[in-house]
């Protein structure tokens, strides 16, 4: 990785500085973007000018990215019935459309120059069916087949596209993540549960490391965690057992 360019969005904290501190001990140029304070720039992936904006800057000061990792990601949960038009926009703005603006504006300079690697981190959420996570479920998955399009179209001008699905992962989401239909009360018990659940979850690094060797390597999709492989197994093998597991798991847990 000596001095190539990489961008990692969502690099403030959990998965995304995990990645970005992986690429710098390989020797990488890493550029962090977030809404949080960050070495990079601040930029809302999930508003189309600002990252119009950010990539002028980075092709003008610092040239065409090897690798872009699209990151950034927030949590909702909760029943479908009690999602509301706005979380919808929110979590759609972020998840899936500020996947979607990195690979508009980065892209294309990638093709032209005939080389380079995007990384779309999705969930294990996207093969995972759940009572509870509708909303986040639904934009986790279009990200694997926005990534399975974009590798297809891509790979005849020498960029690969990897899309990441992990498990769960000890990352700030646990925080932040937006529990609907719920009392301050309830969500602040909520809240406690899941945080509980990721205790022994999957450092951040661990998927860190699974970026590195998809950019190596290319591969089309890679689960990280022993969750998300057995997930996507049972999801290929028995879909029935994973409906039935959406209709009587647990209503408060996140995929990442």
């Amino acid at each position: 990785m000596s001095d190539r360019l990489v961008v990692v969005t969502g690099a403030a904290s959990g998965i995304g500085q995990a990645t970005a501190r992986a690429f710098a001990a390989r020797g990488a140029r890493v550029i962090g973007v977030d809404l949080a304070d960050v070495d990079g720039y601040r930029a809302d992936v999930s508003d189309a000018a600002q990252m119009e904006e950010l990539a002028a800057a980075v092709l003008r000061d610092h040239g065409v990215p090897d690798v872009l990792v699209s990151n950034a990601g927030i949590g909702i949960t909760g029943p479908f019935l009690a999602t509301t038009a706005a979380d919808w926009d929110r979590i759609v703005g972020v998840n899936l459309l500020g996947v979607v603006h990195g690979a508009r504006v980065f892209a294309p300079a990638m093709a032209e120059r005939g080389s380079g690697h995007i990384v779309n981190v999705a969930s294990a959420a996207a093969f995972a069916p759940s009572r509870s996570l509708s909303a986040y479920g639904a934009t986790k998955a279009a990200v694997v087949m926005f990534s399975e399009s974009l590798r297809g179209e891509l790979a005849a001008h020498g960029v690969g596209v990897t899309v990441i699905c992990p498990g769960q992962v000890k990352t700030p989401i646990t925080t932040s993540t937006r529990f609907v239909d719920l009392s301050t009360e309830d969500e602040a018990a909520a809240r406690i549960r899941m945080g509980e659940q990721y205790r022994r979850a999957l450092p951040p690094e661990k998927v860190a490391a699974a970026i590195l060797r998809a950019v190596d390597k290319n591969p089309p999709m890679r689960s990280v965690g022993i969750d998300a492989k057995l997930a996507h197994g049972l999801w290929r093998t028995a879909p029935w057992l994973m409906r039935r597991v959406a209709r009587n798991g647990p209503a408060d847990r996140v995929g990442r």
